[in-house]
């Protein structure tokens, strides 16, 4: 059976790595998608991907730093599908990178624009139209960086991630008498693009598969179907949480 079946979903960060995988995945459980990102072309080419597949998906490309744009994914939903029940919060950036005495306060406000604002301004509204249909499912992208342990230079990112940790547990509280559960995910290493961008090297890439108890990195397709766990009625009393999906990259000390 198709775990969500006359589900009607939004994913953000659509266009590569877990979001993408997330979308196809949720679509081939029955959902109905309204996916975002920032690259119009690639977003094209996903629903074109699901449409193939059988499935039904709508794009609306966009920032998701503008209040404006998730506004604009929540009013597509309701337009084309008549309803919002899933919202995963994906979109997100590495940020500025370096030495933290010397990232720029733009490099750091963007980080947090993008990771936490832009999460927060999508659940805002996401929420506000699930209320109006007895609830739905929230889901943030976070990370183990900041929560279970931490790298030299990476502040911006860590303090950006960490941040929906506490929105995830606020609005969990906040909407749950309404049936709204709100849940992050926090990957370890993930095999995507960004990944690839910080660890271009055999030596970099050896030392942050050894970091995990898997010996070896995530797929984005694993990464999903804890995604749809959280996302489906399978985890209908699951909410609040900081779900580590991260090959035992926090308990590893080898």
């Amino acid at each position: 059976m198709e775990r969500l079946s006359n589900k009607v979903a939004i994913v953000t960060g659509a266009s590569a790595g877990i979001g993408r995988a997330t979308a196809k995945l949720f679509a081939a459980e029955g959902a109905k998608l309204v996916v975002g990102a920032r690259r119009e072309g690639e977003l094209d080419e996903l629903v074109a991907e699901i449409k193939a597949d059988g499935g039904d998906a709508v794009a609306l490309a966009g920032d998701v730093r503008s209040e404006d744009y998730a506004q604009a994914l929540v009013a597509l939903a309701v337009e084309t599908y008549g309803r919002l029940d899933i919202a995963f919060n994906n979109a997100g950036t590495l940020g500025e990178a370096g030495p933290s005495t010397g990232v720029s306060e733009k490099g750091w406000n963007d980080a947090i624009a993008i990771n936490l604002t832009g999460s927060f301004l999508g659940a805002k509204h996401q929420i506000a139209e699930m209320v109006k249909h007895g609830g739905g499912s929230v889901i943030f992208t976070s990370t183990f960086v900041g929560y279970s342990f931490a790298f030299p230079g990476v502040a911006a990112y860590a303090a950006s991630k960490a941040g929906l940790i506490g929105l995830t547990q606020a609005l969990a509280a906040e909407f749950g008498p309404q049936g709204v559960r709100v849940n992050a995910i926090l990957p370890g290493a993930v095999d995507t693009a960004m990944y690839r961008d910080m660890n271009n090297t055999p030596e970099s890439q050896s030392f942050i598969t050894n970091l995990h108890a898997l010996k070896r990195v995530a797929t984005p397709e694993e990464l999903a179907r804890s995604v749809l766990y959280l996302a489906s009625d399978d985890s209908a009393f699951v909410t609040g949480t900081a779900s580590l999906v991260d090959g035992g990259a926090s308990i590893t000390r080898t």
